[in-house]
């Protein structure tokens, strides 16, 4: 009964409280948006690069796209899978062509178009095992910046004079996915949302006998308080935000994907309030088929 499958644990009583204090510690943030055109190499679409300010000195970097004719559009914000690695400029040219105000950001704060060395060198840095930098307290989380710049992005949407002010979808894969939940469950401008095999969801899978989605912070806590890490993730865990979807949601899951287990994202998905349309892929794993 895959139907009933609710939440491992119970949503934080504050969690409501603490996401109002953190999108009113961006909002004291001018987003001071910075736009610079550049070649997207496809006709009749205008491309550029973004760069908006976030909390604590952060920033979000990201590419947008438009077609050249429209005065009003409708509104796609993409949000990125897991690891460190560039943009490519299909990712919004392509759906811009189509008609689309696109606008895809980084998970990171990291320019999107550097040489892949840049990234490697990251990823092998400062940025190795970034899912678990902070985890011992929801203010120091690395998700926190992340979360907080989708919302910046879809306000950054929603404030564009060429958005047509009725359709703006949100649309990732994994760590994608946890993001489209998540902001479409905290910004009530999004209209529609799209998640592909979507992490975060149930991070306290164990207590229910399940496992836990990537990041499977439940278990990550080598030289760290397991209490504390596990409480912090409730903050963050895409079940909780679900159950604020209010729109329609398309989310596939694999039945044998054990880096976002499917009984979390059923979890998930039960708890939305909007209608949610499952695509159950009963030999798929995370990187789409077991063949």
């Amino acid at each position: 009964s895959p139907e009933k499958i609710g939440p491992s644990a119970p949503c934080p009583d504050d969690f409501d409280a603490f996401w109002k204090a953190k999108l009113a510690e961006l909002a004291a943030v001018p987003a001071n948006p910075r736009l610079e055109p550049a070649d997207g190499g496809r006709a009749g679409v205008e491309y550029g690069r973004i760069v908006m300010d976030n909390i604590r000195g952060t920033r979000i970097h990201g590419q947008w796209a438009r077609p050249k004719d429209g005065a009003k559009l409708p509104a796609m914000l993409i949000v990125q899978w897991a690891g460190v690695y560039p943009l490519q400029k299909n990712w919004v040219t392509d759906p811009a062509a189509e008609g689309w105000l696109a606008l895809n950001i980084m998970a990171h704060d990291l320019p999107p178009d550097r040489p892949q060395e840049f990234y490697k060198e990251q990823s092998d840095g400062p940025l190795k095992d970034y899912p678990g930098i902070g985890n011992e307290d929801r203010e120091t989380s690395y998700f926190l910046r992340m979360y907080l710049s989708c919302y910046r992005a879809a306000e950054y949407l929603a404030g564009r004079t060429d958005w047509d002010g009725r359709t703006m979808v949100v649309t990732g894969g994994s760590q994608g996915g946890l993001q489209s939940i998540m902001i479409a469950g905290l910004h009530p401008k999004i209209t529609a949302l799209m998640a592909s095999v979507p992490a975060g969801c149930d991070h306290t899978g164990p207590m229910a006998g399940r496992a836990p989605g990537w990041p499977g912070w439940y278990y990550k806590t080598d030289g760290r308080d397991a209490a504390k890490v596990r409480d912090a993730s409730r903050y963050f865990d895409v079940v909780h935000f679900a159950a604020r979807v209010k729109c329609p949601a398309l989310v596939g899951l694999g039945l044998i994907d054990q880096t976002c287990p499917p009984a979390g994202v059923f979890a998930a998905c039960n708890r939305m309030q909007g209608p949610c349309e499952r695509v159950v892929l009963p030999r798929g794993d995370h990187g789409g088929s077991a063949g």
